[in-house]
């Protein structure tokens, strides 16, 4: 073997996963075709659950120091509030997707990850000892890496997905947007951020000073999306739509998306798997992709290292797509839906009245921002805790070495069994995975826990948390079920180690 695994796509998916292999040890090559990053925006914002994970791995401060913090987000342009109760992180940061890729690839090289670029899959070759990826390179002859385990991360047009044979139904495109990074001398200084007129829509975003993202949405002409863009459709249609370019200049970059929404039939055929946009395209409302592709490599990475490790089983890698497949059917739902709201006419202005009025009620604005936030997320794991399958809260905790938080004891990408109450008991069933899994005593700061959605809890007695933060096994307090604690590790941990 060349490497543990091949993955395809230099992104924020391909890269988050390089990483989360790396801090269990596999080694990895990520192969991306381009020569070097493009310095293209695209994506513009983490939410809550995302800004979590980077905190679970002691990174979220490279991006907090370069990223903006807004206090409000939106549904299809309707304003939504953020409870700061929630998460120690309620707020989305702003920060373009080039600065992710750039820091990602950072950290990475310090786990030693190695990006190989100007390298294109071009084939793939999978049998019952791993897979043969055929590269085609810019300069110099074709090659091969031998791999035990390929993960597609390369895009909605994925040549991993299409080369694996996985089918990719959904609905197609009803609308053309044009996004372009340009300056904008004349935009008035009372402008509002997104302006719906007869015929579509258009936005002026700052990022920077001095320039802006426009964004302009038609709905009446559909245009082929493997069709470059120009910088002159981009002014033609903010023309068409505002009456006036404001004067735009000196492009940076233009692009179009539209809002197709597709999913992956399976995210995994034998040895090779799916994650980001080669599992799912959407339209980009809400600030759902880029999020959703990171949660996606922190689901899958450290299932993925276990079974390459040999501390569990191969079956261990089908949770991947029963969690992360249901989520990402989520958010094509409801970015359908922002889609429907956005579009031009006095039927749909009567509905965005109405919907927008529901939306200041509490109970309406918590649940459109805790789907949009993901972390109202709970997969189907077996127990009856309210925790069991959802996100664990980063509760202050005191310990034997001193205060800490839930999200420090992850750091290390490993699964952490909790025990707030002293029990011996529980301390004891975890011994036959003394080696994959950190058991730590000690205290709740708090004796109640906030659970989005839910509402607040009595902080557990014990819990298992998974590496992705998840809970597999939690108990209130009266006798622990060790049986099912038994259960859970063996579940998600793999078999006990024989004395």
């Amino acid at each position: 073997m060349d490497t543990d695994v091949v993955i395809a796509g230099a992104g924020p998916t391909g890269l988050m996963l390089a990483c989360e292999l790396r801090l269990a040890g596999v080694d990895v090559v990520v192969v991306e075709r381009l020569a070097e990053r493009t310095g293209e925006s695209r994506a513009g914002g983490m939410h809550s659950r995302t800004l979590e994970v980077l905190d679970q791995r002691g990174v979220l401060d490279r991006f907090l120091a370069v990223g903006e913090l807004q206090p409000v987000g939106h549904f299809s342009g309707l304003w939504l509030d953020f409870d700061e109760s929630e998460s120690r992180h309620p707020y989305p940061l702003m920060i373009l997707q080039n600065v992710i890729e750039r820091l990602l690839e950072e950290w990475g090289t310090e786990l030693g990850v190695r990006v190989r670029r100007s390298a294109e899959v071009t084939g793939i070759q999978q049998d019952e000892d791993g897979v043969t990826v055929e590269l085609g390179a810019a300069e110099g002859a074709p090659e091969t890496l031998r791999a035990r385990y390929l993960v597609g991360c390369d895009g909605g047009r994925s040549t991993v997905r299409k080369l694996a044979g996985i089918d990719f139904p959904g609905t197609p495109a009803t609308m053309t947007a044009l996004i372009g990074d340009v300056e904008l001398p004349d935009l008035p200084e009372d402008y509002v951020w997104v302006r719906r007129v007869p015929g579509g829509d258009f936005s002026a975003i700052a990022f920077e000073p001095g320039w802006y993202r426009v964004i302009t949405s038609d709905y009446e002409n559909v245009s082929d999306r493997d069709e470059p863009a120009t910088f002159e459709q981009l002014r033609e249609s903010l023309v068409r739509l505002a009456g006036t370019d404001f004067g735009m200049h000196s492009p940076r970059w233009v692009s179009k998306f539209g809002d197709a929404a597709r999913q992956a039939a399976q995210y995994r055929d034998g040895r090779v798997l799916l994650a980001g946009d080669a599992a799912h395209i959407h339209f980009p409302a809400g600030g759902q992709g880029l999020n959703m592709g990171v949660q996606d490599a922190v689901n899958l990475g450290w299932k993925l290292a276990s079974v390459v490790r040999g501390q569990a089983p191969e079956s261990l890698l089908d949770s991947y797509h029963a969690e992360r497949h249901p989520v990402a059917e989520r958010v094509l739902h409801n970015t359908r839906a922002q889609s429907a709201l956005a579009r031009p006419g006095a039927q749909t202005d009567a509905l965005r009245e109405v919907f927008g009025s529901l939306m200041v009620f509490d109970d309406v604005n918590r649940h459109l921002r805790a789907m949009l936030t993901a972390l109202d997320i709970r997969y189907p794991l077996d127990g009856d805790h309210p925790l069991t399958g959802r996100r664990v809260p980063d509760a202050g905790l005191k310990t034997s070495d001193g205060a800490t938080r839930v999200y420090e004891l992850l750091h290390a990408a490993r699964p952490v069994l909790l025990d707030l109450r002293g029990s011996a008991e529980v301390a004891a069933a975890a011994e036959g995975w003394a080696d994959r899994v950190d058991v730590v005593t000690g205290r709740s700061e708090d004796d109640h826990w906030p659970v989005p959605v839910f509402g607040e809890i009595p902080a557990p007695a014990a819990l298992l948390i998974r590496p992705d933060g998840h809970v597999a096994w939690a108990a209130a307090d009266g006798a622990p079920d060790i049986a099912a604690l038994r259960s859970a590790l063996a579940t998600w941990c793999g078999p006990a180690r024989q004395a």
